[in-house]
């Protein structure tokens, strides 16, 4: 501590004492922010306040012993503030790194949406954390076709934006190849099985819509069973499909699925963020689930997702407990 610190507070402590006025307390504070910024311990300003008082006169015994035991004190009091100011430090670290991973994050997931005269796309997701264990993406195969993944991914925080990050490059690199949807899965639950924790492993259903023929083609490795909508029926079907989730067991099969889409018809594709909302202490049934998506199915794509959202969020009191996210294909 400087020379010219000490004689400040010296001159602080003086003025103080001598009117005992609440405005000379002003000085002390300024001064009490600034060892703030230079992270002098408190048993260092003990010490201070004991040099300070000896400058200004005599000092009584008793009261030179009681700063001794006070300077004990502080020195376990300053260990545990610095404790604490490293956790501190850390803890901002540790949000900047989380910021940064979900910028990242975001950056993978698909900014437009494919746009078809055909067929409505609409989507949602909604990280119930800074980070998000949920996935999605659209890919352009050609003028009538795309392709859609949608994947939850076990655990959360930054090893979930890693193997999202994975994920994505992994299923860009292999659609090139032009795979079919149970292909498809087969190879990504190669690269999951080979890179990922063993106790990580992700659910995922791959599609391909023909916006020609209006057949959606897909596999499903462990994932939240979706919807068929027909709109002649009026009613909702539970999507066929299963499979081992991707990064169980390396040697997995999955079975490709076929749907033919009428006018009207819905697919209605979703994490089960979407399907285990909690009402109260009860988790939402598929039945409940249908009876909201119902009233919405006359939207656009966009407008469904979204009022959906909404709806359910007003369902369990504006806590969502769980990642979400959910694709709606609507045959036009």
């Amino acid at each position: 501590m400087t020379r010219g610190l000490e004689a400040e507070y010296v001159q602080i402590l003086r003025d103080y004492l001598d009117s005992q006025e609440e405005d000379e307390l002003y000085g002390a504070q300024k001064l009490g922010k600034f060892l703030l910024r230079r992270d002098i311990s408190p048993e260092e300003m003990v010490d201070l306040h004991g040099r300070a008082l000896e400058k200004l006169g005599d000092v009584p015994e008793f009261v030179r012993a009681s700063f001794r035991i006070l300077t004990e004190v502080m020195i376990e009091y300053g260990n545990a503030q610095r404790s604490l100011n490293s956790w501190r430090s850390k803890h901002a670290q540790l949000q900047s790194e989380v910021a940064v991973a979900s910028a990242m994050q975001q950056a993978l997931l698909p900014q437009n949406m494919p746009t078809y005269p055909s067929v409505e796309i609409g989507a949602i997701s909604i990280a119930a954390h800074e980070i998000s264990g949920d996935y999605y993406d659209f890919m352009y195969v050609d003028e009538h076709q795309f392709s859609l993944t949608i994947g939850d991914i076990t655990g959360k925080g930054i090893p979930a934006a890693m193997c999202m990050s994975m994920l994505k490059y992994a299923v860009d690199s292999l659609g090139e190849i032009r795979l079919g949807p149970d292909q498809m899965l087969r190879h990504l639950n190669r690269v999951v099985e080979r890179n990922i924790d063993a106790s990580m492993f992700v659910t995922m259903l791959f599609g391909c819509y023909d916006t020609q023929s209006h057949v959606f083609r897909y596999a499903v490795a462990g994932h939240e069973p979706g919807f068929l909508y027909r709109a002649q029926e009026g009613r909702f079907y539970d999507l066929a499909g299963s499979g081992v989730a991707l990064g169980i067991d390396g040697n997995s099969q999955y079975k490709e699925q076929e749907v033919h889409l009428q006018i009207g018809d819905l697919l209605i594709l979703l994490t089960d963020g979407v399907t285990e909302c909690k009402l109260g202490r009860s988790y939402m049934t598929r039945e409940e689930l249908i009876s909201n998506l119902q009233h919405e199915v006359h939207l656009p794509s966009q407008n469904m997702v979204d009022q959906i959202y909404r709806r359910l969020l007003m369902l369990t009191q504006f806590e969502q407990r769980d990642d979400y996210t959910m694709i709606v294909l609507k045959r036009i």
